[in-house]
Order: structure tokens, then sequence, then C-alpha cells
């Protein structure tokens, strides 16, 4: 059970009524409170503040919360539990709150006659179209918890890749953090006293280099605020124009093209366009359904375009393989593996091969990028520590060949 805040108007007083009344759900609740002879006008979740909140507190079910949840009712309902029941017994061992409060509105529509799927697609923050998609398809051939099982196997495959690729980039960001911490104290401790030794020295005529780096000394310990609020700015900009059409289409195509992480990211694309297909495939779904929900499952915007446009030429008779064969946007193994499926009936088996190689490939690249890193982290520090020691030192130099000059 549920507890909901209702605000409600008393149809015989007019008077306007506030309380809270448990429930499974939202209509149930609605339900309650009519029985009382109030007219309820608004209902949320106690301590959400708001029903629009819930799909923020959705977004929130981690990737092994939703693993163990599909494990759970898999094995129930393989059990030969009733899905309500199943339901309410993951839901009872759930202890992820967010979790707990979707399925609880799950089980109420549930109860209320629809399908688990349709339960499913009013929380897309929580269940993705691949999700939703295979459960209809599992309902539809009655094979509901191998449905699950595969959708488990899918999310533990993709979270494992996922983390390997952040982990590669904790190294790069650790250094690029040290080394701004050592820069940002260089220019607003160091410089400033070399700027107040230079000012004493007679004569001293300071080299290009020096100058701007003082400027930007300068600039960064009198103007801080300025600099942080042009990088906020530039950073929401940059991060709305990267949402858009034209950014998302430039970053995707330098996420494919960009050296080194242009063939981890197509093999990763190439791994989840064939583990969705795959994973689609055998749970029942239609061949044009599975190029539709795996063009969104890839995350490429010139990958989805290339397999909708596929999907067209399917459409009109033409074979998959066939359909993506010299497109630039697929690598050659996918269109030479997937004819071999077709032409022997066994094209689910096909694409998971296909992904569980390019799954391998993902692997020996972060592996690679993580040896590449390295070497370029420490020419660029070279390079940063080479300049702020220049504008150090330059002057010094000077003076002393001056000195030496004057002497002699």
């Amino acid at each position: 059970m549920l507890t909901y805040q209702y605000t409600a108007r008393n149809p015989q007083t007019g008077q306007q009524v506030k309380a809270t009344v448990e429930a499974d759900s939202e209509a149930a609740a609605a339900k309650l409170v009519s029985s009382q002879g109030l007219v309820p006008t608004d209902i949320h979740l106690d301590g959400v503040g708001a029903a629009g909140v819930l799909g923020k507190l959705g977004s929130h079910v981690n990737v092994k919360d939703r693993v163990l949840f599909s494990r759970q009712l898999s094995t129930l309902i393989n059990a030969g539990l009733p899905l309500l029941q199943a339901l309410r017994t993951v839901n009872q061992q759930t202890v992820s709150r967010p979790l707990k409060v979707v399925l609880t509105q799950i089980i109420g529509d549930v109860e209320g006659g629809s399908t688990l799927s349709t339960s499913m697609a009013k929380h897309p923050n929580v269940f993705n179209q691949v999700y939703i998609s295979l459960i209809a398809a599992g309902e539809t051939s009655g094979t509901l918890d191998a449905a699950l099982e595969r959708l488990a196997l899918q999310q533990e495959k993709d979270a494992d890749i996922n983390s390997k690729i952040r982990g590669a980039m904790i190294y790069p960001i650790i250094v690029l953090m040290v080394m701004g911490g050592v820069v940002g104290f260089m220019v607003v401790k160091v410089l400033p006293q070399v700027k107040t030794l230079y000012a004493t020295l007679p004569g001293a005529n300071l080299p290009l280099i020096t100058k701007v780096m003082l400027d930007i000394s300068s600039f960064v310990i009198h103007f801080w605020w300025v600099a942080l609020v042009i990088v906020a700015v530039l950073a929401f900009l940059t991060s709305r124009w990267a949402r858009t059409g034209p950014g998302k289409d430039v970053i995707d195509k330098l996420k494919m093209s960009a050296w080194p992480i242009g063939p981890l990211f197509m093999k990763l694309y190439m791994a989840r366009f064939a583990r969705t297909g795959s994973t689609l495939v055998a749970s029942g779904v239609p061949l044009l359904q599975m190029l539709t929900i795996s063009a969104d499952a890839v995350n490429n915007v010139h990958i989805k375009r290339a397999v909708l446009k596929a999907s067209e030429k399917v459409k009109g008779g033409k074979s998959l393989a066939d359909s993506i064969e010299n497109d630039p946007n697929f690598l050659p193994l996918v269109p030479n593996m997937l004819k071999i499926g077709e032409q022997s009936g066994a094209i689910e088996q096909m694409m998971s091969k296909v992904a569980d190689y390019y799954e391998k490939e993902v692997d020996n690249e972060v592996a690679n990028i993580s040896a590449i890193i390295e070497p370029v982290l420490m020419v660029v520090l070279g390079v940063v520590a080479f300049i702020i020691v220049a504008a150090v030192l330059l002057p010094i130099y000077g003076l002393a060949g001056n000195s030496s000059f004057t002497g002699s």
C-alpha cells in the first residue's frame, strides 16, 4: 500500500478537504475518496509533492534493480505463480523505493485489467521500448518467463560494456583534474609573486609568454566570477546544442569517426544493434518491428537513419542483409553474417554471434584506448609544465644575460 495525499471538494458544503489515503494506485485512491462523497481535485503520492515528479523518481531505478526484478519475476512465473501473485511477491522483496512505487502502480493497473506491457509502458523512464516490446511478445506467445530472462541477460551485458567504458575514462579524468588543480595553483599563487618580483627589477623586459600568463593570472584573480559564468554558459549552450538535431548529428558523427574513439563506438553500436535484434527476434517480435526498436536502442542518429532506411527496403521485399550491405554506417561483418543467417533460417543465432564478437572487440578497444591515453596525457602534462616554467624562468635568464653583457 502507498500513501496518497489528496485535495477534494465536498459538493454539499463546497468546502475543500485535504487528507491522506492508503491505496495501491492513484486510481484506487480516487475511488476511495469518491466513495466518501467527495470530488477529488488533486491526488499525488505522499512525499513526492506532485504527480509529475514520479517520472523523475522512477528514472533513478538502476540497472541492477531492473535485472533483479526481471530474474525474480521470470523465476516465479516459471514456477507456475499467477502474474499478479508473482508481481506482489517481487514487490515485497524489492528494496528500491523508486521501483517499489512503480511496481505498486503496475499491480494496480494489472488488477484493473491492463496487460503487463501496457502497464509498464506508463513508466518509460524505467522500462524502455525494448523492454516493453519483449514483454508484449512474451505475453502474446505465452513465454513471458523466457522473455524476462532474455531481458535480464541483455541488460547485464549492456551494463557490463558501459561499465568498462566508464572505467577506462576514470584515469584520464583524474589526471586532468589534478593537472587543472596544479595549473590553477600556479596561476593564482605563483605567478602573482613572479609579477611582484619583476616589478622591482629595473629594465626587466618580459617575454610574450610571460606577459600572456600574467594577464591570465590577473584576470582569474580579479574576475574569477566572470570566468565561472563564461564556463557555465558555454557548458549549458554546448549541452543544449548537443541534444538538438544538428548538434546530435555532429556529436554522433564524431563518435563514429574520431580517433581513437571511432572504432570503439562503431563496434559498440554494432553490438547493441545485434544484441537487441537477437533478443527481439528470439521473443517472436516481427522483423520490421525489431528494426524500428533496434534503431532507437543503438542511440546514434546516423545508424538509426540507416536502420530505418533498411526497414523500408525490407518492407519492399529486399533482404535485411542486402538492405544494409555497402552502407558505411555498418561494419562489413554485420551484413555478411546476416546473409548467412537469412539463408539458413537462423538469423537469431547469427545476430547473437555478431553481438558476442563485437562485445569482445569492445573490450579490446577499451584496452587499446587505455594504453594510448597514458602517453598522450604525459605529453599534454609536459607541454603545460613547459609553458608555465618558461613563463617564470625566461625573464630570469634574460636578466642574467643582460647583467653578464653589461658586466663585460
